[in-house]
């Protein structure tokens, strides 16, 4: 699948700072994974959808899951956005379970 959505040096390393910190196992590469729940929410796709070249689609998202209970996978979209004038609000469909207001992060 060559339209795959993949976020580039700049965006990940603005992303970093809210990345939560590993404990004990190293996780699997971060990019590839929120690359990956960023395309199935753009797309409007089941999680069993996901291209393989993310990654397991239970990695997907339990990984979504987990940050977005802790309140982690907001602050990673968000955080990128805060002090940029322009703001957009991105809706997911209701089955996604996230709503959020972006700005120029991508």
């Amino acid at each position: 699948m060559s339209d795959l959505f993949w976020l580039n040096d700049d965006q990940m390393a603005r992303r970093i700072p809210y990345f939560p910190k590993s404990h004990g196992k190293p996780r699997v590469d971060d990019r590839r994974v929120l690359s990956g729940i960023i395309f199935i929410n753009r797309n409007g796709l089941r999680w069993r959808d996901a291209p393989k070249e993310y990654g397991p689609h239970k990695t997907l998202y339990n990984r979504r899951k987990r940050w977005s209970d802790k309140g982690v996978f907001a602050q990673i979209m968000m955080g990128p956005a805060a002090g940029h004038g322009e703001e957009k609000t991105v809706v997911i469909p209701s089955h996604q379970n996230f709503v959020s207001t972006v700005g120029q992060w991508m």
